[in-house]
C-alpha cells in the first residue's frame, strides 16, 4: 500500500496555509497587553502617599488600590514596599535628595531646635523631608538637613 499524493496538493498547501494563519492568530492574540503593571517602590521616612503619587504620575487611589495592606493613606511607614501601578515593567527610582547632613530626631527635640543646632531654617527642613505639621515629627525620624 502506498500513499499517493497525486490529486491532494492543492488540499496539503491550503491545509498548512490555514495552520500556519491559525498558529499566527492564536500567537498575536494569545498575549494581549496588560495594564496591571507595577513598579515597586520601598517608602523613606517623611515620604506620604501624595509625594509618591505625584513622582510616580498616578492618583493615590490607584496606589490604595494596589496595596490592600495600607488601610490608612495618612499613614504608612518607612521600608514599607508598595506597588506602583505603571502599565510598563520598569522600576522608577525614587527622587534623589541632595543633605548637606543627615538627622535622626531624639525625644524632646523639634523642628526649631533641630534647624537652630545646624544653622538653618525650620522651614527649610519641612520643604526636604515633605513635613507639613511643624509640630509633628516623632523620635527616630530621619531628616534629610539641607
Amino acid at each position: 500500500m502506498t500513499f499517493s499524493l497525486k490529486g491532494r496538493k492543492p488540499f496539503v498547501v491550503i491545509f498548512v496555509v490555514a495552520i500556519a494563519l491559525l498558529t499566527t492568530a492564536v500567537s498575536t492574540s494569545a498575549a494581549p497587553a496588560t495594564h496591571d503593571e507595577y513598579a515597586t517602590h520601598v517608602v523613606q521616612y517623611g515620604e506620604y502617599l501624595g509625594g509618591i503619587a505625584h513622582h510616580y504620575d498616578v492618583s493615590v487611589q490607584d496606589i490604595l488600590d494596589a496595596n490592600p495592606h495600607v488601610h490608612n493613606p495618612n499613614l504608612i511607614y518607612y521600608g514599607t514596599v508598595l506597588l506602583i501601578p505603571t502599565g510598563h515593567t520598569a522600576v522608577i527610582a525614587p527622587p534623589v535628595q541632595h543633605c548637606r547632613y543627615h538627622h535622626y530626631v531624639r525625644y524632646g527635640e523639634n523642628l526649631s531646635s533641630i534647624a537652630h543646632w545646624y544653622g538653618t531654617n525650620p522651614y527649610y527642613i519641612a520643604e526636604a523631608n515633605h513635613i507639613y505639621n511643624l509640630n509633628h515629627i516623632y523620635s527616630g525620624q530621619y531628616l534629610c538637613i539641607p
